[in-house]
Order: structure tokens, then C-alpha cells, then sequence
């Protein structure tokens, strides 16, 4: 019995596209090797980064406390009329948004080509490479405000990673 799009419905793929064809290697490979996982991770890491820069881009506008929001002109939002209020609102959770974006897609690549590295030369998959990993993009991450942020990055982002693979690895409760 043939379905749409020439599957045969026994789950195996569409003719010409198994697991022997060279484009379905050649993609395998590349979401293999290091860069393709650093380059993924950048750009899910990106649109995560948008999704949470944008949720709380639209929670600040929410709250009574803190400074009163004023515009370019140092006139209170409020008392803007709600077009122009909406037309600022906007234009503040883009650029949030984008920043935040930014920020989640460099810790995302840094953090992933980092680990894979790491695991490649120990030819190893265990909790350390990740605490390793952890470690140097913390750093790195903090290498403009001198050593001792540097340090505490690492700490900071191996236990992070740690706590985090730690959780991961557990054995799943069926």
C-alpha cells in the first residue's frame, strides 16, 4: 500500500533517502562534527534568547516600581497618547529582545563547540567535560572585567553546567 508522498507506511523512508544515500550522510556528518553543533546551538540558543528577552521586555512595563519609564524627550509614557505609548513599547522589547537574543546565541555556541572540543580530545562523554567546559565559557565570558570575575565565571558557570548534566543524566523513571 502506497500513502502520499510515496511512503510505502511501513516506516521506512521515501526511496533513495536511507541511511546509505551521501546526502543523508553528509547531513549527519555536519550535525556531527563540532561546528555544526556549535552553530546549532547559537541559533537555538539565539531564538530562545529572543522568546525570553521578549517576555520580560513585556513584564517591565507591568510593575509599579522601580523609575518612572520617560522617552527620549524625558516626558513620562503614560502620558503619551496609547499609539505612541504602544509605538515605544515596541520598539524597547525589539531591542531587548535582539540583545537578549544576542547574549543566549554566544553563550549557546561558546558553551556547545567548547564541550564538543573537549569531549574529542578525551574521547570521552562524562561529567567533566561539561564542568570543563563550563569553566572556560564562564571566563571567557567574563574575560573584560579582569581576573577576578573571570574566576568567578568559571565557577559560577561549571557548577551551573554541572547541576545541569548532573539532572540530565539520571536514569528515567518509567
Amino acid at each position: 500500500m502506497n500513502l502520499p508522498g510515496g511512503s510505502s507506511g511501513t516506516g521506512a523512508p521515501p526511496s533513495g533517502l536511507g541511511p546509505q544515500d551521501p546526502g543523508v550522510k553528509a547531513v549527519q556528518a555536519a550535525m556531527e562534527s563540532c561546528f555544526g553543533k556549535s552553530v546549532m546551538s547559537g541559533v537555538m540558543g539565539f531564538g530562545m534568547g529572543g522568546l525570553f528577552g521578549m517576555f520580560m521586555a513585556s513584564m517591565s512595563y507591568d510593575t509599579p516600581f522601580g523609575t518612572p519609564v520617560t522617552n527620549s524627550a524625558g516626558q513620562s509614557i503614560s502620558s503619551l497618547p496609547l499609539r505612541q505609548q504602544l509605538k515605544h513599547g515596541f520598539k524597547d522589547m525589539g531591542t531587548r529582545s535582539f540583545s537578549m537574543a544576542k547574549n543566549f546565541g554566544k553563550v549557546g555556541a561558546l558553551f556547545s563547540g567548547i564541550e564538543c572540543g573537549i569531549e574529542g580530545l578525551r574521547a570521552k562523554n562524562d561529567l567533566a567535560n561539561g564542568v570543563a567546559a563550563g569553566c572556560l565559557t564562564g571566563g571567557i565570558l567574563a574575560k573584560n572585567a579582569g581576573p577576578q570575575a573571570m574566576a568567578g565565571g568559571c565557577i559560577a558557570f561549571a557548577a551551573f553546567s554541572a547541576a545541569i548534566d548532573t539532572w540530565m543524566r539520571q536514569p528515567k523513571e518509567d
